[in-house]
């Protein structure tokens, strides 16, 4: 019996045809300048709610005030021993170091962190696929941002061969059942 995957078609190369709102596009994800529909819209784009970039003075004032407003929330969260985790999910270059940098910028490193995890080690493809996620939560006055999470079982492992489709049900079925337990847990 011949493996499922060597019977499968071959991913049609070339320019894909993309209705969206109606109209129809042409797409190749293999130029390499994005077409002008792309870049006329990149604002609007998905329900994004902008439709031209933020001016750079008011933009460095909003970010100023608003990382006030994290350092007070911190400090709050130090004397009250609450615990907060932030997830940034997006793809490759989509801006998530950046907007964790600019969150933490300012804050007391001694309890807020960052965790990007690489690849699972052997080790951690034996153990419970929450697992290594877990031992990176918060503790009592802690911030903890995570540069992608638990996520990547939903959307890019299945794509990239990475987990099993049993794997990856067994995913979906397991998370409101984990994050309730977050919850409860009071993070």
């Amino acid at each position: 019996m011949k493996n499922p995957k060597e019977e499968a078609a071959a991913p049609v190369p070339g320019p894909q045809k993309i209705r969206i709102n109606g109209k129809v596009f042409e797409f190749d994800i293999e130029h390499p300048k994005l077409p002008d529909w792309i870049e006329d819209n990149k604002l609007t784009a998905g329900g994004y709610p902008y439709n031209k970039k933020m001016d750079s003075e008011e933009y460095d004032e909003t970010l100023e005030r608003l990382q006030i407003e994290l350092a007070k929330a911190q400090a709050w969260l130090q004397s009250a021993g609450k615990r907060v985790m932030s997830l940034f999910e997006g793809r490759d270059a989509a801006g998530k170091g950046g907007t964790i940098f600019a969150l933490r910028q300012y804050m007391n490193p001694r309890t807020a962190r960052n965790v990007a995890l690489t690849k699972p080690s052997p080790t951690e493809l034996g153990q419970w696929y929450f697992q290594r996620y877990v031992a990176h939560f918060p503790t009592s006055g802690e911030f903890v941002t995570f540069d992608r999470s638990w996520y990547n079982r939903a959307g890019v492992e299945p794509v990239m061969g990475f987990c099993t489709p049993e794997q990856h049900q067994k995913f979906l079925d397991e998370t409101p059942y984990f994050e309730r337990m977050i919850c409860n847990e009071g993070i």
